[in-house]
């Protein structure tokens, strides 16, 4: 620790400067997204980790106090599987998908639309903004329909339709109540919950939902918070931007596989829908959001029409 008073002075004096600075480089980023609405899924270690949680929800009150619209979609994968298994329920698995029952879209709302949702609200509000909790059935926001997936079985080559019970996926989105919420300082946080035709509730995949709602506010941007930096090229480097051709041309040749795949195929469907571009980062980063949002390369993958 330095005993000279007026050295002390200047580093503080310098830090200040720093940090005006970067405040200063950030105005137009700002204004380029002013009044824009921003669809962010938040998901991952980013959610379960209580500092990156109070970071997030005070980066997205930030975002509002600037004039943007943040919408938040959330998940809660292993919040669900930790309930499950308190409560003994066991869910079977059908060619590596979980089968929801009855009993088990049940616990999926409580988690989801619950404990969790509320958990995020409660951070943000604390961090000063105004935030309100909702649900997919709420407002008819997602109306949803049973997911089908079809498989093909490697012997006999012919395919089948899975039966996943009540995992859906969006059939339409209302987006009345974020219309209401977009002309107020409220900040919408959603659950991935939908409902179906004759009211059944439907667990629907988080990054689904975070893309069919961002298509249908007409978002500047879908940010999908992930586990991983972005999408990587075959030598692990990040890939700092790609057109839609390109994707389809890493996904063709192997570049993009596993999980990556349907996040990216969700990215691509909210551009070609009207999304001015989506972007996959890490979300174990800190202030993620803003370091993408107001700096001049951003962190993760940008993906765009073309």
């Amino acid at each position: 620790m330095s005993t000279d008073p007026t050295a002390d002075i200047m580093h503080d004096r310098k830090a200040w400067l720093d940090r005006a600075k970067t405040l200063s480089e950030a105005l137009p980023f700002m204004r380029q997204f002013s009044d824009e609405t921003l669809v962010i899924k938040f998901g991952g270690h980013a959610m379960e980790s209580d500092d990156l949680a109070r970071l997030f929800a005070r980066d997205v009150v930030l975002l509002k106090q600037v004039g943007i619209n943040p919408v938040v979609v959330h998940g809660g994968g292993p919040q669900i599987d930790a309930m499950l298994k308190r409560l003994d329920i066991t869910t079977p698995r059908v060619d590596g998908l979980r089968f929801t029952d009855e009993a088990t879209v049940e616990v999926v709302e409580m988690i989801l639309a619950g404990k969790i949702n509320k958990q995020i609200v409660s951070a943000i509000n604390e961090a000063g903004g105004f935030a309100v909790g909702l649900s997919g059935k709420d407002g008819h926001l997602i109306r949803a329909r049973k997911l089908r997936r079809t498989v093909k079985d490697p012997e006999s080559n012919i395919e089948r339709v899975l039966d996943l019970g009540f995992v859906g996926e969006p059939a339409e989105i209302t987006p009345h109540v974020l219309d209401v919420f977009r002309a107020s300082d409220v900040i919408p946080v959603v659950a991935p919950v939908g409902m179906g035709p004759a009211g059944e509730t439907y667990n629907i995949n988080a990054d689904t939902a975070a893309g069919a709602i961002a298509a249908a506010t007409n978002s500047r941007r879908l940010l999908m918070l992930t586990d991983v930096a972005g999408v990587l090229d075959k030598s692990g480097n990040l890939i700092p931007e790609m057109t839609a051709a390109q994707v389809k041309a890493y996904i063709a040749d192997g570049t993009i596989s596993g999980g990556m795949i349907p996040k990216v195929e969700t990215c691509l469907d909210a551009v070609e829908k009207g999304v001015d571009a989506a972007v996959i980062l890490d979300g174990r980063v800190p202030h993620a959001i803003l370091l993408e949002l107001f700096t001049p390369h951003g962190v993760g993958t940008l993906i765009k029409a073309g």
